[in-house]
């Protein structure tokens, strides 16, 4: 607010409002990639389930006109050691379309190509830009933050009041909201993740309300029934503030916390054996059982296509092929729930490789550069990072866009940032 005097003489306010910043605009991206990448989650809650419109379509129409902003308003360069792995999705991409030539199938085919090919480059391009630009991938993290505590508190206040239905059992009421609880479970495990590496980075009693946030995200986990869920919740929480301390340069901090989290699991691990009843409605306990685990298909999924990636090798049986050649008919619920196994089956031993290049080297971009972003930064994008990476090793497609944007922000250090001038 700014004081002036008029043309007589006497004093005027005039209220002074900063225009925003085209940079200040585009971390504004962070919130709606965000939603966009965890809607599944979201669309698993009582609150969000029975919305009049689609929440991905609405994340991503707010994301597109934010990612322009995003690269106008800063001056980028893009390190070579992103060459192999874009190189590697490209080849993948177009190697699945070839792929498609010989595949028999045809409802499958039609429906995930489009999304591997459309739809996974633009979550990449989505994951790339919001993981470089500093502002934005504040946003996005403070906004999965925000989605994982909702997400947990929406499903544990559902399975409370009788609410929801896991995972749309057979015979459920169609009254009840289904709950997807590996989509679930993910997003409770990345929010625990970075909740966590408020924990390491915060001293003295400030480190209270992120570890009690820590703690109920933890709980919230044993509940919806996703395993892989709670081994990314596990991992991530042992290994994002393990992160902070490496890219800080204190690896003996990052094995005391490693050991922190190890003693405490052994603890959590001893209280159960001593009370067998406290696991009595604790879904994903209960799946970790050995009649849960019995109970599995993934085994067998596996198994199968690892040897019909034998018998169509070295080409692949064709995009979309695999429930086709596993007598399930054009099922594309039966995948075979580990990316790297499809890529082999589908797409052979070219497939395989371009996925490790492409994916593999997302991963490696990220450990390599990890020392060289500021240390919050690193171990947020291994909070956001990891839960997916653990995900898509047991579960879900190719054409799952959680893939894709994982990736993009896997590789975003290898994209950097900075403000640009006149």
């Amino acid at each position: 607010m700014r004081g002036r005097t008029d043309g007589a003489g006497g004093p005027l306010l005039a209220l002074v409002v900063p225009r925003p910043t085209i940079p200040a605009l585009a971390a504004l991206a962070g919130a709606p990639a965000a939603a966009m990448h965890l809607a599944g989650a979201l669309k698993s809650t009582p609150a969000l389930a029975n919305l009049s419109f689609d929440l991905t379509l609405a994340a991503a129409a707010l994301l597109l006109p934010a990612l322009p902003l995003i690269l106008a308003g800063r001056a980028w360069r893009v390190d070579r050691i992103l060459a192999l792995p874009l190189a590697c999705c490209a080849g993948l991409l177009l190697w699945l379309v070839a792929a498609a030539l010989w595949s028999p199938s045809r409802v499958v085919l039609e429906a995930k190509l489009p999304e591997v090919v459309l739809l996974g480059p633009a979550m990449l391009a989505a994951g790339l830009l919001t993981g470089a630009d500093p502002a934005a991938r504040r946003v996005l993290c403070a906004a999965s933050l925000a989605i994982g505590v909702f997400v947990a508190a929406s499903v544990a206040h559902g399975l409370a009041t009788g609410g929801v239905v896991l995972g749309g059992l057979a015979g459920a009421n169609p009254d009840l909201v289904r709950v997807q609880y590996q989509l679930a479970g993910l997003a409770i495990a990345g929010a625990a993740g970075l909740a966590a590496v408020r924990v390491a980075e915060a001293r003295g009693l400030r480190r209270l309300l992120p570890g009690v946030l820590v703690a109920g995200l933890a709980a919230a986990a044993l509940l919806p029934g996703g395993r892989a869920a709670l081994l990314a919740l596990g991992a991530t929480v042992l290994l994002a503030p393990a992160a902070l301390h490496w890219s800080r340069g204190r690896p003996d901090s990052a094995v005391g916390w490693a050991g922190l989290c190890l003693a405490g699991l052994a603890v959590a691990l001893g209280l159960l054996a001593l009370n067998p009843q406290a696991a009595e409605g604790l879904r994903t306990l209960e799946r970790f059982t050995g009649e849960g685990v019995a109970a599995s298909a993934r085994p067998i999924l596996w198994g199968e296509a690892l040897r019909w990636a034998g018998d169509a090798a070295p080409w692949g049986l064709g995009t979309g092929a695999f429930t086709i050649a596993s007598g399930s008919g054009e099922r594309r619920g039966l995948y075979p729930h580990n990316h790297a196994l499809e890529a082999l089956t589908e797409a052979g031993l070219p497939g395989l490789l371009l996925w490790l290049g492409a994916f593999g080297g997302g991963a490696a971009v990220l450990l390599a550069r990890i020392r060289h972003l500021p240390p919050g930064d690193a171990a947020r994008l291994v909070a956001l990072v990891l839960p997916v990476a653990i995900g898509i090793m047991v579960s879900t497609d190719l054409g799952n866009r959680m893939a894709w944007f994982a990736l993009g922000l896997a590789l975003s250090p290898g994209l950097t940032a900075a403000p640009r001038h006149g």
